[in-house]
């Protein structure tokens, strides 16, 4: 017991900062903006080391599971995060445009940022990375589709009728995954998978080493328990963040990008290591797949909020957003559409992460 407490520090560290949060909110928030910003950022710090420990498990059970399994497993812990730490955050937040430049930053951050970097790194040390090309194929065109549907559509649609398309946008998300999932999981999950036979060995080795960790109990047991206690720092992060930034002129989509980097942290860290293992097939189930399930999970949860509370959020994009949307999908599609990888083609997302950040930098 002692031991499986020592390996999960950066989860059980979560505990005494949520406690001091909970009994020095107040206190803080009246000692100024300065103070606010200071614990938001410790908080931040204390949710990527619980997040990292969340990743961990997910990818102890990944590895059991096997692939397409495994990386499901991976990029839906993420969003798990991610919608829990979205949820809370609107509470707080006065932002309408939070979740929709959320999900836009999150798209940017796994396509052009995980993928990108991925490949550039992983193309300098073991040249043309190969990986199943349907796989790249499949989740393009949802991604796409999926975004198309509920984030570009929805600026034509007027505002008297947003709670006819909101519940239609629901039913079509649900639709698309139900069937994603039936197909990634059964008749075509070799899409999503790639035999590494020079690399066999190796993959058997780690798949042991994984499951010598822990049982597959104790792995959910301590994943869902990291899940509610990152929730609840997140609650806190919020309400000190948006304590901080008022009235400070900063971009508000600073928040937006906090917020996906928080989720897609550790599949930065799980996608580098792949790639330098020459598993390029991981990097593209795990970037692409964190695109998907980000897009076609979260609008359901939050239209749904939205039908309810009987307010709507901004969703339709911008148009500075749908044009670097259009791009990276487009530059996407012709980089993954031959079954290899290359660092001329990370390059290119990772220029286009790059410009994301300039952009959201310059308020645009």
């Amino acid at each position: 017991m002692l031991t499986f407490l020592r390996g999960e520090i950066l989860l059980l560290q979560a505990l005494p900062v949520g406690a001091l949060a909970l009994f020095l909110e107040h206190d803080v928030m009246h000692a100024g903006q300065i103070f606010s910003l200071l614990a938001a950022a410790l908080l931040v710090v204390s949710i990527a080391c619980a997040s990292m420990r969340v990743a961990h498990h997910a990818e102890i059970l990944a590895a059991k599971a096997g692939d397409p399994y495994g990386t499901m497993i991976l990029t839906l812990s993420a969003v798990l995060v991610e919608v829990i730490i979205l949820v809370i955050m609107m509470r707080e937040s006065q932002q309408p445009t939070l979740v929709r430049d959320t999900i836009y930053a999150a798209v940017m951050l796994d396509i052009n940022g995980i993928l990108g970097l991925a490949a550039l790194l992983g193309g300098l040390k073991h040249g043309e990375q190969p990986y199943n090309d349907d796989s790249g194929k499949t989740y393009s065109v949802m991604i796409m589709t999926a975004m198309g549907i509920s984030m570009v559509v929805p600026d034509f649609v007027p505002q008297a009728s947003w709670h006819i398309y909101s519940g239609f946008t629901i039913a079509a998300m649900i639709a698309l995954y139900a069937l994603f999932l039936k197909l990634q999981v059964g008749q075509h999950s070799y899409f999503f998978a790639y035999r590494y036979p020079r690399m066999k060995k190796a993959t058997e080795g780690e798949t042991g080493h994984a499951a010598e960790e822990g049982s597959t109990t104790v792995s959910v047991i301590t994943l869902i328990a990291g899940v509610a206690v990152i929730g609840l720092l997140a609650e806190f992060m919020a309400a000190f963040f948006n304590d901080g930034l008022e009235g400070t002129g900063a971009p508000l989509a600073l928040t937006a990008i906090l917020v996906a980097a928080i989720a897609a942290g550790p599949e930065i860290l799980t996608a580098l290591r792949a790639a330098l293992a020459n598993r390029m097939q991981a990097v593209v189930n795990i970037a692409l797949g964190a695109s998907l399930s980000t897009v076609i999970l979260t609008v359901p949860v939050i239209e749904a909020i939205a039908l309810f509370t009987g307010q709507p959020f901004t969703m339709a994009m911008t148009p500075v957003q749908i044009t670097m949307t259009a791009i990276t999908l487009v530059v996407a599609a012709i980089n993954i559409n031959d079954g290899e990888t290359n660092a001329i083609e990370g390059m290119t997302h990772f220029v286009l992460f790059a410009t994301f950040i300039m952009l959201s930098i310059l308020g645009l």
